[in-house]
């Protein structure tokens, strides 16, 4: 199952359709067949073998979309890089992988030197007219046909819990995991994809692999805007698009969200975080006629492993809670909630979640010890604290280190956010535990409050003492002007934890 085998098959049965749409350039799938065997062809004149590292520093693009499919053309290994980094973390990136051959978008041409100079075993670097001046000049080569277990894409994670690690991906296991996103998923041959998630990350490329398969046509979007993201759903008749709640937020939010021609959209996807219930409901209302699937899972599990179906989020499935689930498992992934010492636990009780099936990294890049930590038997240890109900919905309570155990009791941290969420004129929120000489820990919120709001420390507890527990609810409220997130769109709560933490005899894991 190499993953070129879509391309190959999109080229020969749907020739001339647009494959991709980028700003005014369009790509029919023959001139994208052709472009990637060029420029296969262009790389290999300069060395890359099988097996190598090519990096890729890019924005959605549809020269990112060729230069993936060269490198699977050579059997070369992936590496995006998040466009957010620094040149340190970057230059990280390029050494730990090894790459040979690093292809950066003229947006980011000014870090070439920092990078050269902090990464000097890196033997190429293209520019983006570097890159068109090659495939229209190079011979074009035949494809390798890697597939199975070679490895595809070495992506490095967004470093929410700390040090970045590069997590590698087999062909077979993108592959397998793909097609049985597309079956959950019930996406649609031949539909029109705006690529809003970063391409860099396991979300983004999940689509591009998707759309793919499915021998759609994928419509870029360089830089997530609201404004932007409705005309090229207007210009382009867009059909389905992926979000992370923090861009659903903003696209909710938008005054014009009621008013501009979105009708063309019939479904969208939506994961790589938690979404809140009132956050849910806005959009179901802001979007009435959109189907809506959310994904779990994670880079080690070559993104989608759990999905929550659009029948899930109908009026009648809300009504008995299961909109608030992860999902049920794809047909290529199994789930269990195990409890401390492996073993399987019953229906309701919250234990971690593990994960089986094909798209389970191959381990992570130079770190065995690291992947023999949460690769056993196959099972990978996601590290998030769940329970299955009496329908098999998988529920994610919360990251099983965010846990906060105050005086003897356990507060999953994801529950107090909700409700605190819940609570008109909060934008975001973090909860977490701090060090407290009387409960060892206490709840802690940090917020981030809407223009104008006027919510106090007293107003937060007051409501939430309306929802949950007292012993839930938080003694502590901090306002903040805004939180620290991933290139993903992923809260680092680890960063806001070190705030209180740092100096500490930690009492908690």
């Amino acid at each position: 199952m190499p993953l070129t085998l879509s391309l190959h098959k999109a080229r020969r049965e749907h020739p001339d359709r647009l494959a991709a749409i980028c700003g005014d350039r369009r790509t029919t799938f023959a001139e994208l067949g052709d472009r990637v065997a060029r420029l296969a062809g262009a790389w290999q004149s300069m060395g890359v073998r099988r097996g190598d590292r090519v990096a890729v520093l890019s924005p959605n693009t549809d020269r990112f979309l060729e230069a993936i499919h060269a490198a699977w053309w050579l059997g070369a290994v992936l590496t995006p890089l998040n466009c957010r980094w620094s040149a340190d973390e970057l230059a990280f990136a390029l050494v730990d992988s090894g790459a040979r051959v690093l292809l950066v978008d003229d947006a980011f041409a000014a870090l070439v030197p920092a990078l050269r100079d902090k990464a000097p075993e890196l033997s190429t670097v293209l520019a983006t007219a570097d890159h068109d001046a090659l495939v229209a000049q190079a011979q074009p080569v035949d494809d390798v046909h890697a597939g199975g277990d070679a490895p595809a894409v070495l992506f490095y994670t967004g470093g929410t819990t700390g040090r970045s690690k590069g997590v590698l991906l087999s062909h077979s296991g993108l592959f397998c995991t793909t097609l049985a996103s597309i079956v959950i998923g019930e996406r649609a041959p031949g539909a029109v994809c705006l690529h809003a998630l970063p391409m860099f990350h396991v979300g983004g490329m999940a689509v591009v692999l998707q759309a793919m398969v499915g021998q759609c046509t994928q419509v870029m979007l360089p830089a997530f805007d609201p404004a932007a993201f409705f005309s090229l759903i207007e210009r382009e008749q867009v059909s389905e698009a992926a979000l992370v709640p923090t861009m659903i937020r903003r696209v909710v939010d938008h005054p014009e969200i009621r008013t501009r021609g979105l009708k063309s959209l019939k479904r969208l996807y939506y994961g790589a975080s938690p979404i809140d219930g009132t956050l849910l409901e806005r959009t179901i209302e802001c979007l009435p006629d959109v189907a809506l699937t959310q994904f779990y899972g994670m880079t080690e599990t070559a993104g989608i492993a759990v999905a929550l179906p659009a029948w899930c989020h109908s009026a009648e499935s809300r009504a008995r809670g299961r909109h608030l689930a992860a999902g049920l498992p794809t047909p290529s992934m199994e789930v269990r909630v195990a409890g401390p010492h492996g073993e399987d636990l019953p229906a309701g009780v919250v234990g971690e979640v593990w994960l089986r099936g094909p798209g389970v990294m191959l381990g992570y890049w130079n770190l065995p010890e690291a992947s023999a930590e949460v690769l056993h038997q196959g099972w990978m240890r996601t590290g998030d604290g769940g329970r299955i109900d009496d329908e098999g919905l998988l529920h994610i309570v919360d990251r099983l280190k965010d846990m906060i155990v105050t005086g003897g009791e356990n507060v999953y941290s994801t529950e107090v956010e909700n409700a605190i969420l819940s609570l008109p004129g909060v934008a975001q929120c973090a909860v977490l535990g701090v060090p407290d000489a009387d409960w060892g820990e206490r709840v802690h919120a940090v917020l981030v409050l809407q223009p104008g709001a006027g919510i106090d420390q007293a107003r937060v507890i007051e409501h939430c003492k309306g929802l949950i527990a007292g012993y839930k609810c938080p003694r502590s409220v901090e306002f903040r002007t805004e939180l620290p997130m991933s290139g993903a769109g992923k809260l680092l709560k680890y960063q806001l934890r070190e705030t209180y933490w740092q100096g500490q005899q930690r009492r908690v894991g």
